[in-house]
């Protein structure tokens, strides 16, 4: 293969044979690496040329410095404030600052006379006013706009003017100026030769000034474009036809290196994949069956991908080039610095400021960030962020103050301690804030890695550079503005790569492929609203003002891309072009029409569609076998105890009881910030106790009753303080829940009232949350298991001993319906069950005697009307079957010893449910 930049320096090399005085100019600084490469292999000694990019070349010829878009953007809110009589704060003036900036470059970079433009925009915006009768009504909204598009002309022309006096500007400021200068210019440089190579889309300002270059002669410009695009009228063509019909230099001369490349044999492979991952993959795959990568491309139509694309290449590629930039937003580093923002933010929303005190997830995501807990380690066994975090959850801290982390940091040496307590220090001003990141970055650079250290340099520029420009204007005067700036500035900023270009595969962006030809090329995301781009800019000038002043619109942005798209496979031989066929994000689904465009012009064209590899497996069910450990640890549970809930909860999972009962694997704790149901519950169930303790053993009374609502409030205030550690129960979410628990026990304690207020109901107290234990014996297992369970409440009503269990979820009567107990297996008799074991246990410790009547059942807190919801052993709903006899408890309890067999049995294992219902 033949490159573009290969013929253009065979074409010059007819013509030129000293390099000393002869200069290329570039569409890009990376183009120059492979210009300077082929050059050398092409000239066996000799000056090479000078190269510069077209960006270098107009800032000399200017003679003005580009500055960036920080520095600018402080001094264009210099010239806004003192021209605007009511000024807009620094944080919403940089929300619409960039577009304006962007607005004012393409005006220069186009040439246009700015008060044409600024007084036709003006014009517009005052026939939307007028009115046929005069009584056009003016929003506040609409009055700002007005005012606003008023005062354009002012801000660009002082900000303009300021500028040029101070020998900076932006790169339309600096295309301007070298218009102007160009003449003065060529007539220095006479004794140079100047060679355009490889442009394509030019602006005004580059179109005047390669005209000037040309017609003063010794210069030359050698576009890179196919036969196929020139002479039809394809849009890739577009451009170089508008200069060979409209450049005066054109009429009397041929345009340089048109070649006839596109129509050869080519293997285009066109892969619909479902879902950018699926892309990246395959485009992997493809990598692994090229024999090396050396004159491969792999291209990212959608750059936000290459944080995907690195984790995906294949093992095959040993030396790759990336050129395109890193999003600043996907560094790590950004996230810490995101994180210490988040402290002091959540510290002014929730208003603790004053008490010097952060929100508990704020100080975890800043200590566990990776660079910090790399600071924080002590020794190899103990780091400071695991205490913190250990101890926040351990105290149910929902806020930690100052003083309590500067306690942890003790053990820490002297630097670190001081700058991570640093960290922590009250907000006083901008400036200390930022010097305080700006060290935070100088310690981690200590422990960081080669790479981590690139980003740790980048960040620290920025935020130099941000103290530097704070100290020269104080624009910023809190942090929610420096928040918000900072947020704007990395989303638009990216980290360069630099490498060995001329090695291993080239992974690039479309606008890095200009000038350069490879062999194999894959291009990704080749799709509607990616590649060309979506039609939607962010501008203040209406499409219309576009078209009337000749500014490029997005018909011309498609052009362009059409042209890089396409010079891409000019030269190519194997072309493997990838698209997302699903419709679940923004451009895609639809292949490019690009591709549809390049499917009517070939017929060698290969499409399909791709999936991922669906490797299908039987699920394994988790399986534990019963060693000696097991059994061994199972017969100290039968001497310890069984409780109701652990049977169940065997009968629902077998692993997670041997997960908590053999294994002793208790649930992850978390900080309570809001109060979890089981708080609740236990805060309900210790009220009660509570109150009905003193009445053991007694008849109660409506006057008892009575009593008991007097107290309530302050036993349910009282228990929440004990389960709700350092919580909150006075406001928000935690203030309804409080709410509730105490509505709980106010509606039981009026249905115990409505109860006794019918004198044939005698009510007596037998006992509250009694433990209560029984030994078994189990044929074939020879040692007793102990079943032991806390029963909420028994009492006696009219004669009939109830065993009594609270729940504050919903229970309905059908969660206690049990005709047959060979299928109390099912979960749905998981609350049966434990009920029946309660009243098994009763019976046994208190040698019942069952000429009395015993009743079991459930009081559901979210299910008051219902009452006490009693066992029911009956068929037929018309006659319940309450009573709890010694036959149907020995039946029960058969069916228990089958599950503790069950258990017990050594060959039987652990096994995971199949049908888990969650």
């Amino acid at each position: 293969m033949n490159s573009f930049i290969s013929e253009t320096l065979d074409t010059i090399l007819q013509t030129t044979k000293s390099f000393e005085n002869v200069v290329f100019v570039l569409p890009s600084q990376r183009a120059g690496v492979f210009v300077k490469q082929t050059f050398k292999n092409k000239i066996l000694a000799g000056f090479l040329p000078q190269i510069l990019n077209i960006g270098d070349f107009v800032e000399e010829i200017s003679e003005i410095n580009k500055a960036d878009s920080v520095q600018l953007l402080f001094h264009f809110y210099t010239i806004y404030k003192d021209i605007e009589e009511n000024p807009d704060t620094f944080d919403v003036f940089s929300t619409w600052a960039f577009t304006v900036l962007q607005d004012f470059n393409e005006i220069d970079q186009h040439l246009i006379k700015p008060k044409d433009i600024f007084v036709y925009l003006r014009d517009i915006h005052r026939l939307q006013k007028w009115s046929v009768k005069g009584e056009f009504k003016e929003t506040e909204l609409m009055k700002d706009h007005f005012s606003f598009m008023e005062k354009l002309e002012d801000f660009y022309a002082v900000f303009y003017q300021f500028l040029i006096s101070n020998k900076i500007g932006y790169q339309g400021v600096l295309y301007r100026e070298a218009t102007k200068n160009v003449e003065n210019f060529i007539s220095k440089n006479q004794h140079k030769k100047y060679c355009f190579i490889g442009f394509n889309a030019l602006n005004t300002a580059e179109e005047f000034l390669f005209q000037e270059f040309l017609s003063a002669g010794n210069s030359e410009v050698y576009w890179d474009i196919d036969k196929t695009f020139y002479e039809g009228n394809h849009q890739a063509g577009s451009f170089l036809r508008k200069y060979k019909k409209q450049w005066k230099y054109y009429e009397k001369n041929p345009i340089q290196t048109i070649k006839n490349y596109f129509s050869e044999s080519k293997n285009i492979q066109v892969i619909g994949a479902s879902k950018n991952i699926t892309q990246i993959k395959h485009a992997g795959e493809i990598l692994s069956k090229l024999p090396n990568h050396n004159n491969t491309a792999l291209v990212l139509a959608d750059e936000t991908l290459l944080p995907i694309t690195l984790n995906s290449l294949p093992k095959s590629v040993e030396a790759i080039n990336i050129t395109m930039g890193y999003p600043l937003k996907d560094i790590p580093t950004t996230s810490l610095i995101f994180a210490i923002f988040q402290l002091f933010n959540n510290q002014e929303k929730l208003q603790k400021q004053k008490d010097k005190q952060f929100y508990h997830k704020d100080v975890v995501r800043f200590v566990k960030d990776a660079s910090i807990y790399k600071l924080l380690q002590i020794d190899a066994e103990t780091n400071v962020a695991d205490i913190i975090s250990a101890t926040i959850v351990k105290e149910n801290t929902t806020f930690i103050n100052q003083t309590k982390i500067t306690e942890f940091l003790a053990p820490l040496d002297e630097e670190i301690k001081e700058v991570v307590c640093l960290i922590f220090n009250p907000f006083s001003t901008i400036a200390e804030f930022l010097s305080r990141i700006l060290k935070l970055i100088n310690v981690l650079k200590d422990t960081a890695n080669d790479l981590e250290k690139e980003y740790l340099f980048r960040f620290y520029t920025a935020f130099t550079q941000l103290q530097n420009l704070h100290i020269e204007f104080n624009y910023v005067q809190n942090l929610k503005t420096l928040h918000q700036f900072f947020r704007q500035l990395i989303q638009s900023e990216s980290l360069s790569f630099k490498g060995e270009p001329l090695q291993g595969l080239q992974l690039m962006g479309v606008l890095e492929t200009r000038m350069l030809d490879f062999e194999n090329v894959i291009i990704t995301s080749v799709n509607e609203g990616v590649l060309p781009a979506s039609s939607q800019q962010n501008t203040f000038i209406p499409f219309d003002v576009k078209i009337e002043f000749g500014l490029p619109t997005y018909k011309e942005k498609d052009a362009l891309f059409s042209y890089h798209f396409f010079r891409l496979l000019q030269r190519a031989k194997n072309i493997f072009i990838l698209y997302n066929t699903e419709h679940d994000v923004f451009g895609s689904g639809e292949k490019s029409r690009f591709v549809t465009q390049l499917e009517m012009m070939r017929d060698d064209i290969t499409e399909k569609i791709i999936s991922p590899k669906v490797v299908t497996s039987a699920t394994k069910l988790k399986e534990i076998q019963k060693d000696e450990k097991v059994l061994e640890r199972l017969q100290e549970l039968a001497k310890k105890g069984i409780s109701p809930s652990a049977l169940t909860n065997y009968l629902y999972n077998p692993i997670a009881f041997y997960k908590q009962k053999v294994l002793k694997i208790n649930e992850f704790e978390n900080v309570e910030e809001t109060v979890a149901a089981n708080t609740m519950g236990t805060v309900v169930h210790d009220t009660l106790e509570a109150l009905y303790k003193p009445f053991i053993g007694k008849f109660l009374s409506v006057d008892d009753i009575i009593n008991m609502q007097q107290k309530t409030k302050e036993l349910v205030t009282f228990y929440f303080s004990e389960h709700f550690k350092n919580g909150d129960i006075a406001t928000g979410k935690n203030r309804l829940v409080f709410e509730v628990a105490n509505r709980f026990v106010e509606n039981f304690l009026a249905n115990e009232k409505q109860l006794l207020k019918d004198e044939n109901n005698q009510l007596k107290i037998i006992g509250t949350e009694q433990n209560l234990a029984a030994e078994i014996t189990v044929e074939g297992i020879d040692f007793p298991i102990k079943i032991h369970g806390q029963v909420d409440r028994i009492d006696e009503l009219n004669g009939v001993v109830r065993i009594i269990d609270y729940k504050t979820g919903m229970v309905d009567a059908n969660k206690l319906k049990v005709v047959d107990f060979e299928n109390i297996r099912d979960l749905k008799h998981h609350k049966a069950i434990q009920v029946m074991l309660y009243a098994f246990l009763y019976t046994q410790n208190n040698k019942f005697d069952f000429s009395n009547n015993l009743e079991a059942g459930i009081i559901s807190f979210k299910n008051l009307k219902s009452g006490f919801l009693k066992m029911n052993f009956s068929s037929n709903y018309r006659t319940p079957d309450n009573e709890v006899t010694e036959e149907k408890l020995n039946d029960f309890m058969d069916e228990i010893k089958v599950f503790l067999k069950e258990v017990y049995n050594s060959k039987i294992d652990f096994i995971e449910p199949a049908d888990l219902p969650y």
